[in-house]
């Protein structure tokens, strides 16, 4: 049910979901002309303003300032802990190949810790959401990508089963328990690290973290424009929808600081 529910909010936290209701309110309030200019002129600038690289940026450094990064590159971790989020399905499904998304630099880091010995193995946490007999599990795909890569079956450990932060915390916690791994390391997208690490923390693991797919630009001698895009715009429904997650893990107390 939470799933469900988490996908309605999600639909809802849409800027653009905002601007066709107020542009439906507008027309539904055709017989008052005032209050239909009104609910139509919100919705256009309801649009404009998330669609604007100076609103998107704002947004994102809201979510990306707490990220902390204490990895430590002279130690050995027993494991990096890859969260699942990085894999596109349905265009795996048709295109029959290993198809990634934006935050693909979770899944590049991870390889490349392993590569480069920082860690002895790794736990790939991330399962399906999708309820069809035999769907695509995540952990599954990137550990055969992680052996054609080259590496070792034996250091990849997979966790097939969370559909979610909460639940990639509370299945990765009973791995690392029965494994008795102590030194480890959580790798994944910026804006997700302050919520994941908290999910992790509140089932009494406090692994050291190393953010990757920072979308923060650089702004120092840069002026934020007020163009609308198209991109923009994505990235502010992205931001705000991670933001929404983090009052909702808070409230029913899956993270903690």
């Amino acid at each position: 049910m939470f799933l469900f529910l988490s996908k309605v909010l999600d639909l809802f936290l849409a800027p653009l979901t905002w601007t066709l209701l107020l542009l439906l309110a507008g027309g539904l309030a055709r017989g008052r002309p005032r209050l239909s200019r009104v609910l139509s002129g919100a919705g256009l600038g309801v649009l404009y303003l998330f669609s604007t690289d100076a609103v998107s940026t704002l947004l994102t450094d809201a979510v990306e300032k707490d990220a902390r990064d204490t990895f430590q590159p002279g130690v050995t971790y027993d494991a990096v802990i890859v969260l699942g989020g990085a894999l596109d399905p349905s265009a795996m499904e048709r295109s029959g190949r290993l198809e990634l998304n934006a935050a693909a630099d979770r899944v590049l880091r991870g390889y490349d810790l392993l590569r480069e010995g920082h860690a002895r193995q790794v736990l790939i946490s991330g399962g399906s959401l999708d309820t069809r007999p035999d769907p695509v599990v995540e952990a599954d795909v990137l550990s055969r990508q992680y052996q054609a890569w080259g590496i070792a079956p034996e250091r990849i450990v997979t966790e097939g089963r969370s559909r979610n932060t909460r639940e990639n915390a509370v299945e990765s916690a009973r791995i690392i328990q029965e494994r008795g791994w102590k030194r480890l390391l959580l790798v994944t997208s910026a804006a997700h690290m302050p919520r994941a690490a908290g999910c992790f923390a509140a089932v009494g693991l406090r692994p050291d973290t190393l953010s990757v797919d920072a979308r923060m630009p650089a702004t120092e001698g840069r002026r934020l424009t007020w163009v609308p895009r198209a991109s923009a715009l994505s990235q502010s429904t992205d931001v705000l929808r991670e933001l929404a997650g983090r009052v909702v893990y808070r409230l029913r107390g899956w993270t903690t600081p």
